[in-house]
């Protein structure tokens, strides 16, 4: 599906990924109207600020006010937006949190590499 831009949430995601392709299936199945999803994997370029090879590599995330943010603070937005969530996407986006999240989301990443 692709991005809608009146959604206040965009959600770019690499559905060549198996495991990235389940998760977005779970939050897309708690999320309503007021989240987008683009698939980056089947569309060459996603926003104009958003190179596809840079949104493959690392989860990525346009906020209503137009930032793109990616790695923890993206998930933390989706969270904010996904009921049963919220609460834990606005507590964990302390500065210290989303510095430690980061460092895991990083791990995540390089195992990421075998499953693709």
């Amino acid at each position: 599906m692709t991005a809608k831009t009146q959604s206040p949430l965009t959600v770019y995601y690499d559905g060549a990924c198996p495991v990235c392709r389940r998760e977005i299936g779970f939050y897309r199945n708690r999320t309503g109207d007021d989240v987008s999803y683009c698939d980056v994997a089947a569309e060459a370029c996603p926003a104009p600020d958003l190179k596809q090879e840079d949104a493959l590599r690392r989860f990525h995330v346009r906020l209503a006010d137009g930032a793109l943010v990616s790695g923890a603070a993206a998930f933390l937005a989706l969270w904010r937006q996904t009921p049963g969530f919220g609460l834990a996407g606005r507590l964990l986006s302390v500065r210290p949190v989303v510095a430690v999240l980061d460092l895991a989301y990083d791990g995540f990443l390089k195992l990421r590499r075998l499953w693709r």
